[in-house]
């Protein structure tokens, strides 16, 4: 499970993050929003666990601006704590750009946040300009490979060999990895003969309120 935030405005009905996390960082809002889908994120998924559904874990995506406040490992505490979910039922994406923007400091917080006992993801893999050799140091427990290069494997060979050494880098590591972006039934085999663990997209279901995704929990209890 991932949770995506969108804004429903009376006025233009809904709009998606692209139009205004941008403005939310540059103002500061981000904070308080990014505070609030954690919160928000864990108190559902708190619910669900708590009503009998199959306990999964549910990831939300960190802005570069969360990541880097100082307040940030005291924030994903509390939600933790006030909601009474098991930390590994939490995941954090961040994205490898973010990552590498200042390693000495990824690095201590990655550290910290696996302390707490919450499940590390790099989001959009494949994408940025890191050296591998971070990748041994960063203690994340999977890799989402980016949908740009999920959406043509079926004919575009240099994305399905990207897409196999992301794996077998992972796997060398003892790294999960996701295939984001996946909408075709072809796209799904191709990526389990490559290996990847686990998938989604479109495919499975396009994004949904809270509401109707709890039938779908229904229909697998």
């Amino acid at each position: 499970m991932e949770s995506l935030i969108r804004w429903e405005n009376p006025k233009r009905g809904l709009v998606f993050p692209d139009e205004f996390i941008p403005l939310a960082e540059e103002i500061g809002l981000i904070f308080s929003i990014g505070e609030w889908v954690l919160m928000e994120a864990c108190r559902q998924n708190k619910e669900w666990i708590e009503k009998g559904y199959k306990p999964r874990r549910v990831s939300v995506n960190i802005s570069a601006r969360q990541f880097q406040h100082y307040n940030f490992l005291s924030i994903v505490s509390n939600a933790l704590n006030k909601t009474k979910l098991d930390p590994k039922y939490l995941g954090l994406e961040i994205t490898e750009t973010i990552a590498v923007s200042d390693i000495s400091y990824t690095l201590e917080v990655l550290n910290q946040l696996k302390e707490l006992g919450v499940f590390v993801i790099m989001d959009d893999f494949g994408t940025g300009y890191s050296n591998l050799s971070y990748l041994r140091e960063m203690n994340v427990d999977e890799l989402k490979i980016d949908r740009s290069f999920v959406w043509d494997l079926e004919v575009n060979e240099k994305n399905r060999a990207i897409s196999r050494i992301i794996i077998l880098l992972a796997k060398q590591f003892d790294i999960l990895v996701t295939a984001e972006g996946i909408e075709t039934e072809k796209q799904l085999n191709i990526l389990k003969e490559l290996g990847a663990n686990t998938g989604q997209g479109y495919y499975f279901s396009k994004p949904i309120p809270a509401k109707e995704f709890e039938k779908l929990l229904y229909k697998q209890k």
